[in-house]
């Protein structure tokens, strides 16, 4: 440990920072990139979150970069009139190296970035109440809104394919090629695959076609899960963060992956299944709050495309925890041998459920237009 410090440490001094740095330490509980904590003196000093940047899921760190950056920078001009302190926590600050760079890459060439730590907010993994669904409902609807004149053409596509279900489909079959035995011939492991196989026609060919069909490409978040809004103390919504995924893409993939976190009872790898149940109140605090911010710039097909997502978003999920732990894991981090199983597993009850509530769920996004 001390020596992991000891390299954060070492690090940290290609960064523009302020005071001296005296503590680091690890945190959050992303899945991807390792992160941590930089506290400097005097105390109640500047802190700061370097990240090292996964370099096998985003091995060009340098379009990845740049995307952040011309998201972030266009989101502070757009928050300009609130005044510095305000859109330094509504938006991410990169902090540049000494050399004017967006990150570092050491000698192993690994790739490193710092951001300007929002202080007095807090992050949850589990929706407890209407207030916070709403909260989210309103950061991803606002941040949405406030991209909506950022060219597409502008953001680098730094993971290809991202929410399209077949070429994650088509990643599942080639897994199962390359790893015919071991985990894909567990039981669990086949009731999943049967399960997928008979949805697969009605989510690409159904699904993914309506959305498609309704919608323009808009400049989206693709990773809306709820943890990935900055809450203040009064549970107020305060920046929307974790931008790697940003890339063109449709309105209902980050409702929908909003969703199935939003309203799910359980974790999101619960391993008792019975605790994953639909909190439908969350869901309708979620679609006022979005509605409110993201509804005057949507067209009538992109509203009636977000139920679409809040099935195909879920669904894909369990494609993608199911094919990385058939490979062996090396996409999610995992804290135990079939940790991504257990995701598989509760997505899919996710999913069911949701199916279960089709009719009520449409409803609710109805009412809150009308309203």
């Amino acid at each position: 440990m001390q020596n992991e410090i000891e390299l954060i440490l070492s690090i940290a001094k290609h960064f523009r920072t302020e005071g001296a740095i005296v503590q680091a330490y690890r945190y959050g509980s992303g899945h991807i990139n390792d992160t941590y904590r930089l506290d400097t003196a005097p105390e109640g000093g500047t802190s700061y979150l370097l990240q090292r940047i996964n370099r096998f899921i985003f091995p060009d760190a340098q379009n990845l970069m740049e995307n952040v950056d011309l998201v972030c920078r266009h989101l502070q001009t757009k928050l300009a009139h609130l005044g510095k302190k305000e859109v330094q926590r509504k938006t991410l600050t990169i902090i540049p190296t000494h050399t004017n760079q967006l990150f570092y890459k050491d000698t192993n060439g690994e790739s490193w970035r710092m951001f300007w730590l929002i202080e007095n907010t807090h992050s949850v993994d589990v929706v407890t109440t209407k207030m916070q669904a709403y909260a989210a409902g309103i950061a991803f609807g606002s941040f949405q809104r406030e991209l909506a004149d950022l060219d597409a053409k502008k953001i680098h596509v730094v993971l290809p394919r991202f929410h399209d279900i077949e070429h994650r489909l088509e990643n599942l079959h080639k897994a199962l090629r390359a790893h015919p035995k071991g985990r894909a011939k567990e039981e669990a492991v086949e009731v999943l695959l049967r399960e997928i196989a008979s949805r697969e026609t009605a989510m690409c060919q159904d699904f993914l076609q309506r959305i498609v069909s309704a919608s323009p490409l808009r400049i989206i978040h693709n990773d809306t899960k709820f943890n990935n809004v900055l809450l203040d103390r009064d549970d107020q919504p305060q920046c929307v963060i974790d931008l790697d995924t940003v890339m063109p893409g449709y309105v209902a993939f980050d409702f929908g992956d909003a969703i199935r976190t939003i309203i799910n009872r359980g974790r999101e790898d619960e391993r008792d299944l019975n605790k994953v149940k639909l909190n439908v109140p969350l869901y309708e605090a979620y679609v006022k709050g979005y509605l409110e911010k993201a509804g005057a710039f949507l067209s009538d097909g992109e509203i009636e495309s977000l139920l679409y997502g809040v099935y195909l978003l879920p669904f894909m999920q369990v494609v993608r925890f199911l094919t990385d732990y058939i490979e062996y894991d090396p996409y999610y981090k995992t804290q135990f041998s079939n940790h991504n199983l257990v995701r598989a597993q509760a997505q899919f009850k996710l999913l069911t459920e949701l199916e279960s509530q089709r009719d009520k769920l449409r409803s609710i996004i109805q009412h809150a237009i009308t309203s």
